[in-house]
């Protein structure tokens, strides 16, 4: 699609455009207080950034958000690479999706050596226990306001009611589940456009469609393309080369072929690379034993940032108990940054390179039609991570939370119906969590 499509109507959106030390600074913020896995995360970006600050439409995130679900990998922090990338190009996707993962770098190396060191704190697992509950009302917050604006008919209601349904009980891939429902909207708005194609005019043209910085100036080409495989194999080559050659006693380099593996091979998101990665790591390689990789699960799971950050954990605990000749704690240093670079920069080549041509997708009739059916599978998805993440959260092993219930409800509460910020939400929930600690427990 170009703008000169006579089939298309392109509208300036009434939105804030921010300066890229506005983005680096909110970019910053949120690699702090992201919590909850990807379905947290998702939920945070998008009452901050479409609901709150309007720098991008809830179209245009969900557009960006349904293409980061089709991707090995982390898709939120694919989807905060993505949404970068459209406020401000390449400079602005490498800032959103480096600062999204380094301050959980920061804080899980620190939990890590704390964890090897003394053994796990109860004081840090009460504060995160309240921050926990925080994210369940956020998440739940998050699927009723983008339920309400993408569930415009009883049919797309009904697909995301099926999409939860195979995906928490039947366990169906999340790909496959987007391309089914994606193929389903392209038939069905052949037969039926009123049902399928809800956002359409009669006459089968679009509303509207958004112009964005980055969609005018980043056109797709084999050239643009050439160049980005050439930077990514050298980012990749140049760091493989040297802990092949440089280290050749060392398991550096044969973590960073497995974690490049698993970010490329592993779909359907962080809870699916998770089982992979702890059965290579403990059965395959032994690079830690079972119940520690349960640990450190609970570790990435109570921190900011992706919940597959547990691949630095990992990483941290294989140079720890194999560290060659640099001794433990700078064995434990180097097998973290393996892990973490070899298992993120993959998601940078996703959306540089793809990114583009989805874009010039926006607007086109029969992406339309996909996006109409995949966009509810999508809010099907989500409910389906905030169910998990809630049955974990209400549901431990000694029994039903009621210090998590009401820690989230309460939460719910103030940012459903008086609108408190998720800043002071996830403050408070964390003081909540230290004082039920020190005064009840």
């Amino acid at each position: 699609m170009t703008p000169s499509d006579p089939n298309t109507k392109i509208i300036e959106p009434e939105q804030v455009t921010p300066s890229f030390k506005e983005a680096f600074l909110f970019w910053l913020k949120l690699g702090w207080i992201s919590f909850g896995g990807p379905a947290g995360q998702i939920a945070i970006m998008h009452q901050e950034l479409v609901d709150r600050r309007k720098w991008i439409s809830n179209d245009r995130f969900l557009h960006a958000l349904n293409y980061c679900m089709l991707l090995p990998g982390p898709e939120a922090q694919q989807l905060a690479t993505y949404i970068g990338w459209l406020l401000h190009k390449t400079r602005g996707g490498i800032t959103a999706g480096v600062l999204f993962v380094l301050p959980s770098v920061f804080i899980l190396f620190a939990l890590s050596f704390i964890y090897i060191t003394f053994g796990s704190l109860p004081w840090v697992a009460a504060i995160f226990s309240g921050l926990k509950a925080a994210v369940l009302a956020i998440v739940l917050a998050a699927v009723i306001k983008i339920g309400k604006k993408s569930l415009k008919n009883n049919l797309l209601i009904a697909i995301a009611a099926i999409s939860f349904l195979v995906t928490y009980f039947l366990k169906f891939p999340f790909p496959a589940l987007i391309l089914s429902v994606g193929i389903i909207g392209i038939v069905g708005s052949q037969f039926f456009p009123n049902l399928f194609l809800p956002g359409k005019k009669p006459d089968g043209t679009s509303f509207s469609v958004e112009r964005t910085t980055a969609h005018d100036s980043a056109y797709p080409s084999l050239s643009r393309t050439a160049m980005l495989l050439a930077v990514f194999i050298a980012l990749w080559g140049i760091p493989f080369l040297g802990l092949h050659y440089l280290l050749p006693e060392s398991i550096f380099a044969t973590e960073a072929l497995f974690f490049t593996k698993a970010a490329f091979l592993t779909f359907g998101g962080a809870y699916s690379l998770l089982g992979y990665i702890a059965q290579a790591g403990v059965e395959q390689y032994g690079w830690l034993t079972s119940l520690q990789m349960m640990d450190g699960l609970g570790l990435a799971e109570t921190t900011p940032g992706p919940l597959i950050m547990v691949v630095q954990f990992v990483g941290f605990l294989a140079g720890f108990n194999h560290p060659t000749n640099f001794g433990p704690f700078l064995g434990s240093v180097t097998g973290s940054l393996v892990a973490t670079y070899f298992t993120f920069l993959p998601s940078f080549l996703f959306i540089f390179l793809g990114a583009p041509y989805i874009e010039r997708l926006a607007g086109n009739s029969k992406m339309s039609a996909a996006l109409a059916t995949i966009t509810p599978a999508v809010v099907g998805v989500v409910f389906n991570l905030g169910v998990w993440f809630g049955t974990h959260v209400l549901l431990p092993a000694e029994g039903f939370s009621w210090f998590s219930a009401i820690v989230a409800t309460i939460s719910f509460s103030l940012m459903q119906f008086y609108k408190v910020g998720i800043i002071s939400i996830i403050g408070g929930a964390g003081s909540a969590g230290l004082f039920w600690y020190l005064v009840c427990l």
